[in-house]
């Protein structure tokens, strides 16, 4: 027993641990140690053991956990990019419309042809179908027609437009028309005008 005591004197920390563990697993009447010694280094080393055991599974854990998290970010990092890209494609995808004229004047004309009509074309600019939405005379004697179709980009549609002059007292007149469309240029007013002049 003493020449054990002096040989593990000699020995290193890391040595005593490993007799220690070697200890722990040896029968109880093959122990160099007494019993009780033997069963209290054994439970300091299986606790030691457990606690261990309790560490890794909580990194093991908290690794698995932080991949989780890692992987949700990147589903949401990707879903915000593809919306962000469908957005700007939405954005870029747009309808313009482009008149060849915006105003038209019919001159003199007599109210016995009290009626008389004109045509703007548009054309549309832009890189999206173009609708027009609505088109509204400032008064009732001015009636617009329009194309009620999509156009498409780089076709061209009609706003025909009719005064009335019937009623209505001789001279000058101008009366404008509001187009709105789904285009890049929400509204535009267009204007017709002239001179009526009296039957003789």
């Amino acid at each position: 027993m003493d020449e054990v005591r002096r040989k593990c004197a000699q020995t290193s920390k890391e040595a005593r641990a490993k007799q220690l563990k070697m200890l722990c697993f040896l029968p109880c009447e093959a122990a160099p140690l007494p019993l009780q010694e033997i069963l209290n280094k054994c439970k300091i080393t299986v606790k030691s053991i457990e606690i261990q055991e309790k560490y890794f599974t909580f990194v093991a854990k908290k690794r698995q956990k932080d991949k989780t998290k890692h992987l949700k970010d990147m589903k949401k990092l990707v879903l915000m990019s593809l919306l962000l890209v469908c957005g700007f494609s939405f954005a870029a995808a747009q309808a313009e419309i482009k008149f060849d004229k915006l105003t038209h004047n019919f001159g003199t004309f007599s109210e016995k042809e009290a009626k008389v009509s004109c045509v703007f074309t548009y054309t549309n600019v832009g890189d999206a179908p173009l609708v027009i939405n609505q088109a509204v005379a400032s008064c009732g004697c001015t009636v617009p027609e329009y194309t009620k179709a999509p156009v498409q980009p780089g076709e061209s549609g009609q706003i025909k437009v009719t005064y009335n002059g019937s009623g209505k007292f001789p001279g000058h007149f101008k009366k404008s028309i509001t187009v709105r469309t789904n285009g890049k240029v929400e509204m535009t007013r267009l204007y017709v005008e002239g001179d009526m002049t009296e039957a003789k």
